[in-house]
């Protein structure tokens, strides 16, 4: 089999683990896709033609992008600390997609002015010593890593057009200069937090307690940008309060305990793979009395290392919500060192945990990270500390066991599996049949099995032809 991934730790990732070689291995051919695509940018900018991009957009960018290289030969670390970050993705991606247009789109020229707030961002990290003037889309300027700031309008009245803002750098001090309104400095603490006295200003602070910070970016303008959410009526949470931010810090340090009850390889993806929450707004008709979900999360191909997530009830849900979209990030990630499938996308597919037909890739996508629950409740099950904690995690373990135990065979017999896909798909299938060495007490099973049962039965009548 010829493959980019060693045999082994494809068995690894597709008993729904996967060990901290296999894991870097996915996290380095990411860092290596991002360098490329960011060069693919400049090059794409080089070669696009007036009036796509006029000589002095052009000149920006490369201007944009000589501060970047600067700031990577200052302090490499800090400076790929930024071009790493998740949320430069879909930016990236965006970008690429307008210059590839036949007809550029009308927010191009803003979108590629982000890559020198990402040289600015890159550079103050860097402690590289720098003057440039920026303009900031949408009147908020957002620096990756470090914050947003909200600039006044020029012009009466705060009517008239968005003034440039220009940033200075020097010893760890950025002043944000606006034609309108007074500076606003920032000042790096001691954690890496940007703090400024002006309310203008919102840090982007991380989240504490784990075994490295992750941050809880509330600001990054590209963050949900052409991600489909909004076909599902899901939208960016507002900037959080105080509060919400408190109840986040909350969620996430009463989270690792219960993480590492699903076992070491759960704190371990989230200490590897994980560098940003996106807070999502609650979704449509959620709260008391509503019929819809009262909670959504979700990842981005293009966002290695980002999660998407509402606000979590308890730190439990983080828990289960971190699990489950981890799998998610892992599986697209491995997706792109090796292909798993040659389906054609085509939606046929009856998934147990969606009313919709779904195509190849997301049967595959869903089975796996449902192993990957059914495996983290089932553990926890057996080392819960009370009734109510064992009842709880061995239901959750039971819907998600039959539920791959309904979908692998689909999976299993396909002739669109590669030979990878083949291997990863008999790992998982060998870790659902470890997971039935160790059944739950009488009556789970049966309840789970007539619920998978019922959702096939009414699929059917919906969807077969």
């Amino acid at each position: 089999m010829s493959s980019r991934v060693p045999i082994e730790l494809l068995r690894e990732l597709g008993q729904s683990e996967g060990g901290a070689d296999a894991l870097r291995l996915l996290v380095d051919d990411q860092r290596v896709r991002r360098l490329l695509a960011l060069r693919a940018l400049l090059d794409a900018v080089d070669t696009a033609r007036a009036p796509s991009v006029p000589r002095p957009a052009a000149a920006r960018v490369a201007e944009h992008w000589a501060l970047l290289e600067a700031a990577d030969r200052a302090n490499r670390e800090e400076t790929r600390h930024v071009l790493y970050y998740p949320l430069l993705g879909p930016w990236v991606r965006r970008a690429l997609r307008g210059l590839a247009a036949a007809v550029p789109p009308p927010d191009l020229l803003p979108d590629l002015e982000h890559l020198g707030a990402v040289a600015a961002a890159a550079a103050a990290r860097a402690r590289l010593p720098f003057t440039l003037r920026l303009r900031a889309p949408g009147g908020t300027l957002a620096l990756p890593t470090l914050g947003a700031c909200t600039l006044p309008a020029a012009g009466p009245a705060g009517r008239g057009p968005l003034p440039d803002v220009q940033l200075t750098h020097d010893k760890g001090t950025l002043t944000l200069r606006p034609a309108a309104g007074p500076p606003v400095v920032l000042l790096r603490g001691p954690d890496g937090t940007w703090e400024s006295a002006d309310p203008a200003w919102r840090p982007l602070r991380p989240l504490t307690g784990g075994p490295r910070p992750v941050l809880l970016d509330d600001a990054d303008p590209f963050r949900t940008a052409d991600g489909g959410l909004e076909r599902h009526g899901i939208r960016p949470a507002e900037p959080l309060t105080a509060a919400e931010r408190a109840g986040w810090q909350a969620a996430w340090t009463g989270m690792w305990p219960l993480l590492e009850r699903g076992g070491p390889a759960r704190p371990l993806e989230a200490g590897v793979l994980l560098d940003c929450i996106v807070p999502l707004a609650p979704p449509p008709q959620a709260g008391p009395h509503a019929t819809g979900p009262s909670h959504c999360s979700g990842t981005r191909r293009e966002a290695f290392g980002a999660v998407l997530s509402s606000a979590p009830q308890t730190p439990a849900f983080l828990a289960a919500t971190l699990v489950h979209e981890l799998q998610h990030a892992k599986l697209a990630a491995l997706a792109e060192l090796t292909p798993l499938h040659h389906d054609t996308g085509t939606t046929r597919h009856w998934a147990p945990w969606r009313p919709d037909p779904r195509p190849f890739d997301g049967l595959l996508q869903g089975t796996y990270s449902h192993l990957a629950l059914a495996d983290y409740w089932q553990r926890f099950a057996l080392s819960a500390e009370n009734a109510l904690e064992r009842h709880t995690a061995w239901a959750e373990h039971s819907r998600c066991r039959e539920q791959v135990g309904a979908a692998l065979p689909t999976l299993l017999g396909s002739r669109a599996l590669t030979p990878a896909g083949r291997v990863l798909a008999g790992a998982m299938a060998d870790r659902l049949t470890r997971l039935r060495e160790r059944p739950p007490p009488d009556g789970y099973l049966a309840r789970a099995s007539a619920y998978v049962e019922t959702s096939r039965r009414m699929w059917r009548r919906q969807h077969a032809r």
